[in-house]
């Protein structure tokens, strides 16, 4: 069957093993002194490893794989302890995988005597967000190790998770007011169509027709003040969360279709900081590799307080 799965890049790997605890399905190991994805049935193609590599040698891609197994992944990480189960879970739950969710609480319900901790626990702690630093940095098998032990490659996963997914971690944003004269009402929207969710957007629609198409992440807008006035003006958009979102697969059609038949001649990617946003950028590429036409893509990053990072043609 084909599903999305990581593909690592040999050349750009180094082996630093940043990505190992934070698969927290244990598909990854350092082997010969390369990341190696050693087992498709473990691996859920959600990405958790994407951001914790400094030489970007990770990509989603989607091809030929054995389904993912929720139930041999689950028997794996109950040998690794409370800690990398809780983890496994939550990641699972961040990403709404609630079917594997429940597979996995259903096998640990069915062989709990078999099991060293109180799976309550786990359930309780996976409902509540309550990660412990064990499993927020990947080290669920070495649940009593002291914080000085950790080794800099978790500290900096905790400390920028703050616990859990980047994404999600809860902060504010502080800001030297400003005195503006114009009143927020009198901004014009640049707006030129509807609707804009990559789900409900139709390809053939006229707006599309040889447009320069803009790509953003939901809370791209939120964050940037002038989004209507610098980067929507004069484009069609198309919107997406690539955390949240399902059936992603049908964003990748309707991008092929955009490029083919609507004949597009841009592309703008506009994502935010976290981790878990590329998937945006790489739903544009998976297009790109499906599509007959080749049309430029531009790749830019926004941060939490809206501030453009980079911005690079890819």
């Amino acid at each position: 069957m084909k599903r999305q799965i990581i593909e690592i890049d040999e050349e750009k790997c180094t082996g630093c093993g940043d990505c190992v605890p934070n698969c927290h399905e244990g598909a990854l190991q350092i082997i010969d002194g390369k990341a190696r994805l050693i087992s498709d049935l473990m691996c859920d193609g959600l990405g958790a490893c994407i951001g914790h590599c400094p030489e970007n040698a990770i990509e989603i891609i989607e091809r030929e794989a054995q389904p993912y197994d929720e139930v041999t992944v689950i028997k794996e990480m109950v040998k690794k302890g409370k800690n990398t189960v809780i983890a496994h879970l939550a990641h699972l739950k961040d990403h709404k995988e609630f079917g594997f969710l429940k597979q996995g609480v259903r096998w640990m319900q069915e062989n709990q005597s078999d099991i060293e901790f109180n799976i309550e626990e786990v359930m309780e702690a996976v409902h509540n967000g309550r990660h412990t630093e064990e499993s927020a940095c990947g080290c669920g098998g070495h649940e009593e190790e002291p914080k000085h032990e950790h080794n800099h490659a978790h500290a900096h996963a905790h400390a920028h998770s703050g616990g859990g997914c980047p994404g999600s971690m809860a902060r504010e944003i502080n800001k030297p007011e400003t005195n503006n004269t114009i009143a927020v009402g009198d901004i014009p929207s640049e707006l030129r169509q509807w609707p804009v969710q990559m789900h409900l957007i139709n390809p053939a629609a006229s707006y599309f027709q040889d447009s320069d198409l803009l790509l953003a992440a939901d809370c791209v807008a939120f964050s940037l003040g002038n989004f209507h006035s610098k980067f929507l003006k004069g484009r069609s958009l198309g919107i997406a969360c690539p955390k949240l979102d399902e059936n992603k697969e049908v964003y990748i059609s309707k991008l092929v279709a955009l490029i083919d038949e609507a004949k597009i001649n841009t592309i703008t990617v506009m994502k935010m900081e976290v981790p878990c946003c590329g998937g945006i950028l790489q739903m544009a590429q998976l297009a790109l590799q499906q599509a007959t036409r080749k049309v430029p893509v531009k790749s830019i990053t926004v941060s939490i307080s809206g501030e453009i990072l980079s911005e690079d043609w890819v």
